[in-house]
């Protein structure tokens, strides 16, 4: 059961991550506008949309888990504390700690990694 529910995990942390990104290529144009209104490059957007929907794949897949999670974790924590620092509007509030709590999942999967179902896992079964 264990597997399944580390299986089920990394599902749930990515899910968030793979929409968003989905999301931002449907609302390209719109992102871009929302992102210079904070001063941030637009160009930007184009590593974003990558970096949230590759990492959670590899993620879900468990390849390059930690590696993968590391670079969410930065994005996390640099995405609260660009975008949702209004931390008296209620609203980024909750978008800030959702943020940091996503962080506190990502962190779990730096420190332990995937468990045996994972493509990590069955690549070092097979140099056995």
């Amino acid at each position: 059961m264990i597997n399944l529910f580390d299986l089920i995990a990394r599902i749930f942390i990515s899910s968030i991550f793979l929409i968003s990104g989905i999301n931002k290529i449907f609302s390209f144009d719109n992102t871009v506008q929302w992102m210079e209104s904070f001063g941030v490059n637009g160009i930007l957007l184009y590593p974003t949309i990558i970096i949230e929907i590759v990492m959670p794949l590899l993620i879900i897949v468990g390849y390059q888990t930690r590696f993968a999670a590391v670079l969410l974790l930065l994005f996390c924590i640099s995405t609260a504390l660009i975008f949702h620092n209004d931390l008296s509007n209620q609203m980024q509030l909750i978008a800030f700690l959702k943020n940091i709590g996503l962080s506190g999942g990502l962190l779990f999967l730096i420190i332990n990694g995937t468990k045996d179902w994972s493509l990590e896992k069955k690549k070092k079964y097979v140099r056995l």
